[in-house]
């Protein structure tokens, strides 16, 4: 897979409480085209398949698992989740990873990110990369 830095959600981000990604892509305001009455309607799920992943990059301890919220919003705090996955705690190891196979459609605000919310006991250990990539390789093996 391929990470661009501009796309990157975290980068080997320590999660040891319910967080926000370091980093929120900003998808900008559609704008009116010349002579168009009304903006443009935004929604970057729609059209070709947009891959994410998410990659465990130091084992977790202590929680039970870890929800991985995409979200939006109209400001960088986010707030409107529009996918999820559950990780148990098991699965929480370096190297693992997990892909929400791609952003969904609807996607419609202006600001992209990931809420990490920690189910059970806070981690003291536990690292997370996440983003947008190019594509996702699917002949890994023992992670």
């Amino acid at each position: 897979m391929i990470f661009s830095a501009q796309q990157i959600f975290s980068d080997d981000q320590a999660i040891t409480g319910d967080a926000d990604s370091t980093n929120v892509i900003d998808l900008g305001v559609p704008g009116t085209p010349y002579g168009a009455a009304a903006a443009l309607n935004d929604d970057v799920g729609k059209g070709a398949k947009i891959p994410l992943l998410v990659q465990v990059t130091a084992d977790f301890n202590t929680l039970t698992s870890l929800n991985i919220n995409l979200s939006t919003g109209a400001t960088t705090a986010l707030g409107t989740t529009i996918a999820t996955q559950n990780i148990l705690l098991a699965d929480l190891v370096a190297g693992k990873q997990f892909n929400l196979d791609f952003l969904p459609n609807g996607i419609v605000e202006r600001y992209l990110g990931i809420e990490y919310d920690v189910v059970g006991t806070d981690p003291t250990l536990g690292n997370i990369t996440a983003g947008i990539v190019m594509g996702v390789q699917t002949n890994v093996t023992g992670a």
